[in-house]
């Protein structure tokens, strides 16, 4: 074989190593760690328990071969993204707040996540970041509106875990899963957070303070302690020699006025006897007055008012006994009159009522009837005569054995228009000054009762059946006397 011969094959072996080397590259693919190859075509079946619904063949982690013009592969991506959350929420309290926070997530690692996703977001993986959003944005608000501004910032663990909860079921249907779900920050444009941690603050703020003045006071403390323990020792010793120079002194003094210091001893001596003595004569007078005096005072006093008690209230029990009496007798005298008129009044009625059955029982003639019935009515009359005369007999006999008693029931009958016959004396008064309280009301009101006899010209007046001037609408004279 000659060098050209060699070399025409050796280069047709090389352009064939390149056409299959080609070809190779043409229709090979490897799926990077990082994503998902996603076969669809003729031919492009997974050998799994997707196989018969997927309708495409899904690679990851190794390489494939794909006929170019009948199969397509497109790669998917599995590795984490990011996605910024913003989002504007009213809490349950009606807060405004902004909630600030970063999902991080991936599409899953199970054939059935990445057909999900590959369905999802083949074509539009670029968009996987709005759905996401706006997914996470949704849940953000309702989760928020469960909760109060104190429980987002103090738990802010619970607002992730049930957003992440909340969202689970979404994020499978996407064939996504959540890596990371971060609350970055809550912000309030009301100032209610601002707000709520200045009490904390404040306090923080107060306890520094009070903590600062308790050590200042005492550092203070311990310095006064330390310069009283140092007045005390120097005191101590002004006093100690003090002492010692007043007994040298005393000593000294004592010596010099040993006589005039007996004399003013034994004067004072006197003194306080004779102030004992003053006290003790003044003692006794007071108890000679206490017994002699006062006490024989009281006693009579206390006597006095005791028996004035005791007369009054035998004079108020008598003439209350005397009312009573009086009351009942005049009741007692007026029942009877009542009842002999009341029976004579029966038996006319009663021989009235016979007379008329036995009219009608007979069945006399019409005038028969007439005048038994003329007969009734007279013999009715008549009786009714005797009755008024009997009632008028029998209260002459009780005025003349008891005229106050009866003038005391007919008073006490028609008491309510006596005290209304009184009362219209006041009628024109203008202006009255009562200067005993009610027991002058009561006086004044007796007073215009018995004015000019209205008392006992008013009981006269009902005994003989007449209506009392005061009654019938006049005005009276009482009432003249008072308005004059």
């Amino acid at each position: 074989m000659s060098s050209t011969e060699f070399l025409v094959i050796g280069g047709a072996i090389v352009v064939a190593l390149i056409v299959i080397i080609l070809l190779f590259k043409a229709v090979w693919r490897v799926a990077e760690p990082n994503e998902a190859l996603i076969i669809s075509g003729l031919g492009a079946h997974t050998k799994n328990e997707l196989a018969d619904s997927l309708g495409f063949k899904i690679i990851t982690g190794k390489g494939t071969a794909v006929l170019p013009g009948f199969q397509t592969a497109r790669r998917l991506r599995l590795d984490s993204r990011a996605t910024n959350l913003q989002v504007s929420c009213v809490t349950q309290q009606g807060i405004p707040v902004q909630v600030r926070g970063v999902v991080i997530y991936k599409v899953g690692d199970d054939f059935t996540s990445i057909a999900n996703a590959a369905r999802r977001f083949l074509d539009q993986q670029d968009s996987m970041n709005g759905a996401i959003h706006e997914l996470f944005t949704g849940h953000l608000r309702s989760i928020t509106g469960n909760l109060t501004v104190e429980d987002l910032i103090l738990n802010r663990e619970r607002l992730t875990s049930e957003t992440r909860s909340s969202a689970a079921d979404e994020m499978s249907k996407l064939g996504l899963v959540v890596d990371s779900l971060q609350i970055q920050e809550i912000d309030d444009e009301t100032g209610y957070i601002v707000n709520l941690g200045k009490p904390h603050a404040a306090k923080i703020a107060a306890s520094a303070r009070i903590a600062e003045a308790q050590r200042d006071q005492e550092a203070t403390e311990a310095e006064q302690v330390a310069a009283a323990r140092k007045a005390a020792a120097i005191r101590e010793s002004q006093i100690q020699q003090a002492g010692y120079q007043a007994e040298v002194d005393q000593a000294a003094a004592k010596a010099r006025q040993a006589g005039p210091l007996s004399e003013a001893t034994a004067r004072q001596e006197v003194v306080v006897q004779e102030t004992r003595a003053a006290e003790l004569e003044a003692q006794l007078s007071e108890q000679r007055l206490q017994s002699q005096v006062r006490k024989p005072a009281d006693a009579k006093a206390y006597e006095t008012v005791t028996l004035s008690q005791a007369e009054r209230d035998a004079r108020i029990a008598q003439a209350e006994a005397e009312a009573r009496e009086t009351e009942l007798r005049a009741a007692a005298q007026a029942s009877q009159v009542k009842q002999a008129a009341a029976a004579d009044a029966e038996s006319v009625r009663v021989r009235g009522e016979a007379t008329a059955a036995a009219t009608k029982a007979t069945g006399v003639a019409e005038a028969d009837a007439a005048k038994a019935k003329g007969l009734a009515q007279a013999e009715a009359a008549k009786a009714k005569g005797l009755a008024e005369a009997e009632a008028i007999r029998a209260r002459s006999e009780a005025l003349a054995e008891n005229q106050e008693a009866v003038i005391a029931q007919q008073l006490a009958e028609n008491w309510p228009q006596i005290v209304e016959a009184g009362a219209k004396a006041f009628g024109n008064v203008d202006h009255m000054v009562v200067l005993n309280g009610a027991q002058g009301i009561e006086e004044m009101l007796a007073k215009a009762l018995t004015l000019g006899g209205t008392g006992l010209g008013l009981a006269r007046t009902l005994l003989s059946g007449g209506t009392p001037a005061g009654l019938n609408g006049s005005e009276p004279d009482s009432k003249k006397a008072v308005d004059s």
